[in-house]
């Protein structure tokens, strides 16, 4: 099993940049794939990105290709999510998820673990 905890939160200006972390409890981190998800207030959480389990590939939602890169360090049992060109459209809740298969992608059913996420607002 393993515990996620999210951080990196808080009110951006859009244009501006934020970057997440999602430190993941356990020595397996490196057996679990990750994702990010996010949520805004009324509507169904949606994918943002995922890396899979030996960070061979990754996957992004086509709303924020370009602009955020999905990554993790082993050594520091984290994974991160670097958010470039934020827009006020971006404003949610931003949770991170592990799975135990290799690459689980943006389906939501594949991930096993759940933060409780991390709130992000982008004013315009």
């Amino acid at each position: 099993q393993v515990q996620l905890v999210e951080s990196g939160g808080g009110l951006v200006q859009a244009g501006g940049s934020l970057r997440l972390s999602c430190a993941a409890s356990g020595r397996t981190f490196r057996t679990y794939a990750m994702g990010w998800f996010r949520q805004a207030p009324g509507k169904e959480r949606e994918f943002v990105a995922a890396t899979s389990r030996n960070s061979g590939s990754t996957n992004y939602a086509d709303s924020v290709k370009g602009r955020f890169t999905i990554s993790r360090d082993g050594a520091k049992n984290t994974a991160y999510l670097q958010m470039s060109s934020l827009k006020p459209e971006d404003t949610a809740v931003y949770s991170c998820a592990a799975s135990t298969l290799p690459a689980a992608g943006w389906d939501a059913a594949l991930y096993n673990y759940w933060g409780q996420g991390t709130q992000v607002t982008v004013s315009s």
